[in-house]
């Protein structure tokens, strides 16, 4: 019995031995030398930390842009004071800019083309350019009305502000984009005797008066108790030169 025993011991010991090896070796070639399950593996909790770590990051960053969006649209007692004041300086501004109508005593000066005489001729010695009213002329009367502290000015349906430059296209005028033909009509609220002298004055003003004695163009002033100034339309748009050339250089 005892033989039995100890055989049975010499025979199970090294086939347990040998299923050791087999597993061993097993487990080394399916992992190619490294752990089959190594301690830094990824784990669902961690995952659920970091996105909600994200999430929370991303809320306070949206907080912050809000809040930005908040500041400069007047969502904060200061930003609305500020945009406030904003608003009160450019409603104050409005009038100079012209973009607000105006009525009060002014002067209106008409200016226009040489007519023929009772023959329907002109005089024998004018050229072209001497029977038609120039972008010259305009702005002389312009430049003296503002000299003498005109409040707002019109020329023909449209209100001359910093950016309006009236231009000569043949014998119309190019102004803010549309064509005007004679007469030119230039209506300014202000001081009437002020520019009176002051269109008196002004050398260009008088050069145009000799050739509406010599060459029949015309000219007009009249001083009137009230007149109406048209407001410019809204959205002033300012213009600036760019470099030339394909990259802006």
């Amino acid at each position: 019995m005892a033989r039995t025993s100890r055989s049975s011991w010499r025979l199970g010991v090294p086939i347990v031995c040998l299923c050791a090896g087999l597993l061993l070796a097993t487990t080394h070639t399916v992992s190619g030398g490294s752990e089959i399950r190594r301690s830094d593996a990824p784990r669902l909790v961690n995952l659920v930390r970091e996105a909600q770590a994200a999430v929370d990051r991303l809320s306070t960053q949206r907080e912050m842009l809000v809040d930005q969006v908040d500041n400069h649209h007047g969502g904060t007692p200061s930003a609305a004071a500020a945009l406030t004041a904003i608003t009160n300086r450019a409603d104050a501004l409005a009038v100079a800019a012209g973009l607000e109508a105006m009525h009060g005593p002014g002067l209106v000066v008409t200016l226009d083309d040489a007519q023929r005489d009772a023959a329907g001729r002109f005089p024998g010695d004018a050229s072209a350019d001497d029977l038609v009213v120039h972008q010259q002329d305009i702005q002389a009367v312009l430049n003296a009305m503002w000299s003498a502290g005109a409040e707002a000015v019109q020329m023909q349906d449209q209100r001359i502000i910093a950016t309006s430059a009236p231009r000569c296209v043949g014998n119309t005028l190019l102004l803010n984009g549309r064509t005007y033909s004679p007469p030119y009509v230039i209506t300014a609220i202000g001081d009437v005797p002020a520019m009176q002298a002051a269109l008196a004055a002004a050398p260009m003003v008088e050069l145009y008066k000799r050739y509406v004695l010599r060459f029949g163009l015309r000219y007009t002033e009249q001083g009137k108790d009230e007149v109406d100034v048209v407001a410019h339309p809204p959205a002033v748009r300012m213009r600036y030169a760019k470099p030339a050339g394909p990259l802006g250089y």
